[in-house]
């Protein structure tokens, strides 16, 4: 009974942090490391933002799209939820709101570092 009791518990701790994932990796590019989506998209910065405040406004966002989080999503470590102009949840690493960069066309892109001096990839 004992024993059935630990493997229980170890079974949930272990479900548990399955749902903790983050919502973005490290992946190795041209340029060095970037932070990017699940499915390989790079993730970039925008200066003009505020700690936990996106400032791209309804035509940036056409650009340059939020990385918006899933329904239930939960803030946790470096990870926060913040919304974007339109009011939808967003992802934000160490108070950094994310996006990507519509002219990056397949995963490992970086074309949006750098543009108009204010776009960063996230690393």
């Amino acid at each position: 009974m004992k024993i059935s009791l630990i493997a229980l518990a170890v079974a949930a701790a272990t479900s548990c942090s399955a749902f903790a994932a983050e919502p973005a990796k490290m992946v190795d590019t041209k340029v060095g490391k970037v932070m990017t989506t699940d499915s390989g998209m790079t993730l970039y910065t925008f200066d003009k933002d505020t700690k936990g405040k996106s400032n791209c406004d309804a035509d940036c966002l056409k650009i340059w799209p939020a990385f918006h989080a899933a329904a239930k999503s939960k803030a946790a470590g470096e990870w926060s939820l913040v919304k974007d102009t339109a009011g939808k949840e967003m992802w934000a690493y160490d108070g950094k709101p994310l996006y990507t960069y519509a002219e990056d066309k397949q995963a490992g892109d970086v074309k949006g570092d750098g543009v108009n001096g204010v776009w960063r990839r996230a690393k």
